[in-house]
């Protein structure tokens, strides 16, 4: 291919995507402004008028100076209000108020200057706060916690509630019919909330076109949607059914595109992810369903096979254009070529950059988060409990389980643990440690660590990780780390913990068949890929061990329904899948406004997703137009969790907002 894997590029330092690229795509049209588009005369002018903010019902936290609303709902017809509805937090500074009873009556301010921007910079930064794709209850009660770092920085910030990966029962209307849920419904409520606030963008101190959307791991995987997916017409119906605002009070069409769409950890692309986990670690597993004899093992081989012809199908490339490719082989499934140097190239390139800005004795903790808690919902710790409480036994595809650790001493709950780079001990002999949480907000729910294991010199940590064999090299002289294999790597450090086709599970069982429901019939199969692989292979399948028999239909069956828009699954799929925009290879390249700034952070010991979301993401990418920088940044020594290199989640997130909005 005319290159080596290490001079394939630096791909692990926090920056500019710089030489990685994805398909050539035709020349994209400018994102809309929000309340600037073409005017309709035909439309109905008072339309959305009960949509309109209330400039006398602020409400005012005077230790903290944060004007705020709560209980806003964002769309005329919502099937919940619960969840289909938004709070508003502003920095006081940004107002003149004028008090009247229990409220403040609110003008802006254009001379107010909070952190680098004014009132007519200023960005909206709204969280998806949720890893596993449960509902975000809107904020009932307001609380200063946790807001500090984005009303200090001059930010406006937003808590909208969505509907999550199932449906359900409204308990604040009383009302006995099932409300839908899942695919699209969370992408479709944030796009409505965006609608509202751009309706409304005369009165909020803020530059409405500036609206930043970030998550956690399926909720990063919805903040790539948002990302990718702006003024989508898949999404028209679904908007227009719950009465998201489609034009301002002038009659100029309203824009659901984002500016800055950030994630870590994303888990996405639901067409190939059970097939990707295969290929990156699945197929390099024999244990619990991966088992000799078992049709799920066959099934893993196959999916990684698969997987292979749908990298060489995709057309990825370089900004040379170069293809990226895999190749046949005997033995692993497509575990050699261009693509695998690539990923290698990551690792690499992360490992390297860790030993470099590692001071030694280091602390590893392995540590999982299940569900981050960005602030704006007092209620959400409260909330999280009691669903927990009540929620039945998880399934071996929700727990994520635990990495492999440097050390064996990693218990079943953890991962990777932020890598210390202020010397975590005093000693050099093994001991144990305990993490520090980040100085803007409480540990996050949901986050389990184990005992940590302490490092005195990086001699003594790559002496422990090849224990068995030597699998990962380090250079002491030029202090550099390079990974003999993807196989070495997933069985030393990113195992295949999640079973066999760990989202679209053969008894529906995942979190992602929840996903893919439809009303009562609460899961559902909706990955064409293994559907094929079973459709050819069932007599083989059916010979080896675990098979049942109603397997032979039951993906078959599932694909071809409809949810309550008569929308059918394929489409359901690629509407919580960014590459259907970014990508040649899907029908809706080109048809939507992609977010100019992108910020993708990944823990390279993450069990719960395959390394392949966040690369292909960031390959396609690479060439769009219109997309400005992609900051990513794969962390070596953390899983599963808000991976950071240093600092804290949210204090990186703020700066990054700032340098997409020009601030140094």
């Amino acid at each position: 291919m005319g290159f080596t894997r290490r001079d394939f590029l630096a791909l692990a330092g926090v920056g500019t995507l710089a030489g990685i690229a994805g398909c050539t795509k035709p020349e994209q049209k400018p994102a809309e402004d929000p309340g600037n588009g073409p005017q309709d005369s035909q439309v109905d002018l008072e339309e959305f008028k009960d949509l309109a903010l209330n400039e006398g019902a602020w409400r005012y936290d005077e230790d903290n100076d944060v004007y705020y609303q709560l209980g806003l709902a964002y769309c005329k017809s919502p099937a919940t209000k619960t969840y289909e509805s938004l709070a508003v937090f502003v920095p006081g500074k940004y107002f003149s108020a004028e008090k009247n009873g229990d409220t403040y009556r609110c003008t802006v301010d254009e001379k107010a200057v909070v952190g680098g921007f004014t009132p007519s910079t200023a960005p909206i930064l709204m969280p998806v706060n949720t890893g596993t794709l449960s509902p975000q209850i809107s904020p009932t009660a307001y609380s200063y916690d946790g807001l500090a770092p984005f009303m200090q920085a001059g930010c406006i910030y937003v808590y909208a509630g969505f509907r999550g990966r199932s449906a359900g029962y409204d308990t604040a209307s009383g009302k006995n019919e099932l409300y839908p849920g899942g695919s699209p419904w969370p992408v479709v409520d944030l796009k409505a909330a965006v609608r509202y606030l751009r309706y409304n963008a005369g009165c909020l101190p803020c530059d409405a076109s500036r609206v930043f959307v970030f998550g956690f791991a399926a909720g990063g995987g919805v903040s790539a949607v948002l990302g990718s997916s702006g003024n989508s017409a898949l999404y028209a119906p679904y908007l227009e059914s719950i009465g998201a605002a489609m034009h301002d009070a002038k009659g100029a069409a309203l824009s659901d595109a984002v500016f800055g769409s950030a994630s870590w950890c994303p888990i996405t692309s639901f067409d190939e992810a059970d097939a990707a986990y295969e290929w990156a670690m699945g197929q390099y597993s024999a244990e619990g369903t991966r088992a000799e004899g078992t049709w799920t093992r066959r099934l893993s081989q196959d999916l990684a096979g698969a997987y292979g012809d749908y990298v060489n199908e995709m057309d990825l490339r370089l900004s040379d254009d170069t293809q990226l490719t895999l190749d046949v082989t005997d033995g692993d499934a497509y575990a050699q070529g261009s693509y695998a140097d690539a990923l290698l190239s990551v690792i690499d390139d992360s490992a390297t950059f860790f030993v470099q800005n590692t001071a030694f004795p280091y602390a590893y903790t392995p540590q999982r988060l299940t569900e981050p808690s960005f602030p704006g919902d007092p209620n959400l710790a409260a909330t999280r409990a009691s669903e927990a409480a009540q929620a039945p036994v998880a399934t071996d595809a929700d727990a994520g389980a635990a990495t492999g650790a440097p050390d064996t001493g990693a218990t079943e709950s953890g991962e990777a643990a932020p890598a210390a780079t202020d010397g975590a001990a005093a000693n050099g002999s093994a001991g144990t440690a305990a993490a520090d949480a980040s100085a803007d907000f409480a540990l996050p729910s949901g986050l389990t660590q184990v005992q940590s294991t302490i490092y005195d010199s990086a001699q003594s940590y790559f002496a422990a990780l090849n224990e068995d064999y030597v699998w990962i090299n380090y250079n002491r002289s030029r202090q550099s780390v390079s990974v003999s294999s993807l196989r070495a790597f997933s069985e030393h450090l990113r195992p295949a913990e999640r079973p066999a086709s760990p989202y679209d599970l053969p008894d529906r069982s995942s979190r992602l068949n929840q996903l893919f429901g439809i009303g009562e019939e609460s899961t559902l199969h909706f990955d064409s890929v293994v559907a094929g692989l079973v459709k050819a292979n069932a007599d083989a399948y059916a010979a080896l061990a675990d098979w049942q028999p109603d397997y032979e239909t039951a993906w078959e069956d599932d694909l071809e329904k409809v949810d309550s828009l008569e929308t059918g699954m394929a489409d359901r799929v690629a509407m919580m899948n960014p590459l259907y925009w970014l990508s040649g290879h899907y029908e809706g390249y080109g048809q939507a406004d992609v977010a100019a700034h992108w910020r993708i952070n990944e823990g390279l010991f993450d069990t719960d997703a395959s390394p392949c979301a966040a690369l292909n993401m960031l390959l396609a990418l690479g060439k769009y137009d219109g997309v400005a920088d992609v900051a990513y940044t794969p962390v070596w020594g953390q899983g599963h969790v808000l991976a950071e290199r240093s600092g804290s989640a949210v204090s990186n997130l703020v700066q990054w907002v700032n340098s997409c909005c020009g601030i140094a």
